[in-house]
């Protein structure tokens, strides 16, 4: 296989646009016997005779065109690298792994995916649901880049391996049947529900993060059934099974229903708190910085409601 010179390619193309050696030299601020050399050189590696003496100037030999002509796509494809590699260093380009809890999907990554579409659309963000738990060990072991969970399941600040950012401190409502004599209590306090039946996850955040409010709140919840599928959870508040906390970013429009009344605890103010976390060193890379900020946006408007 031949031997393709990048710099050599230049001086020849450069040559062949200007038609002489001195001129050649003079705009690539080289000597004419630098010039030559190169030239020479590179008619060694490619194996053919690349110029021919026309009077006092050189003419470019047929091999000398077809040459170019490669090099010209050549060239135009490092053009292509240098404009994505210079995106890149800028955070317009490349592929940020996210991997996120089920209720932060549509609620802060999804928005900030479609704003990112929007003004950086060179930069891609895949992203992959995955627990609290199995987001640390994607993230440590490199298969995500950030992420999302909650505070109380994420590892300490202290932690060297990874970086943390709060985004939002997501508050807790409580879910009653319509019918509920307490549906319409006005002030309602979380302690006034403490002979009530509840319905929460078996184990795991959502349990822990229930059972944490009420204790706060002078009481250990009674648990009447165990759901962790939000849409579960409401169908059975709504047909009068017992009564939820639910994290307000999980309410969409379509969940909840005319058998469910939603009310927010304002004495209480329980909250849930969603943090992002990246390797130590990675959060400040120009492509994981927009998909923060994105995401901080995103999780400002949501605080903002």
């Amino acid at each position: 296989m031949a031997d393709w010179d990048i710099k050599k390619l230049r001086i020849l193309r450069t040559l062949g646009e200007l038609g002489t050696v001195t001129a050649t030299a003079e705009a690539l601020h080289m000597t004419p016997s630098a010039v030559s050399q190169q030239l020479t050189g590179l008619a060694k590696q490619l194996g053919v005779t690349l110029l021919q003496a026309h009077g006092r100037r050189v003419r470019l030999t047929d091999a000398a065109h077809l040459v170019l002509r490669h090099a010209d796509a050549v060239f135009a494809q490092l053009e292509r690298a240098d404009a994505e590699l210079l995106g890149y260093l800028q955070g317009e380009a490349g592929e940020v792994q996210v991997g996120a809890f089920s209720t932060a999907i549509p609620a802060l990554v999804v928005p900030a995916v479609e704003q990112l579409r929007r003004t950086h659309p060179g930069l891609v963000v895949r992203v992959r649901e995955a627990e609290a738990a199995e987001a640390y060990e994607l993230l440590s072991e490199g298969s995500v880049d950030l992420a999302l969970s909650l505070a109380a399941h994420a590892p300490t600040p202290r932690d060297p391996k990874f970086a943390r950012l709060s985004l939002l401190a997501d508050p807790l409502d409580v879910a009653l049947p319509a019918g509920h004599p307490l549906a319409a209590e006005p002030g309602l306090r979380l302690a006034d529900l403490a002979g009530e039946p509840w319905i929460f996850g078996r184990s795991g955040p959502w349990s822990q993060i229930t059972t944490t409010a009420c204790e706060n709140a002078g009481f250990v919840p009674e648990q009447a059934h165990a759901a962790a599928d939000w849409a579960a959870i409401l169908a059975m508040v709504a047909a009068g099974m017992g009564v939820a906390l639910v994290p307000r970013m999980a309410m969409r429009p379509e969940r909840g229903g005319a058998g469910v009344a939603v009310r927010v605890l304002h004495a209480d103010q329980p909250r849930r708190h969603v943090i992002a976390a990246a390797r130590r060193g990675a959060e400040d890379a120009p492509g994981m910085a927009k998909v923060l900020a994105a995401l901080r946006h995103v999780a400002a408007g949501l605080s903002d409601q």
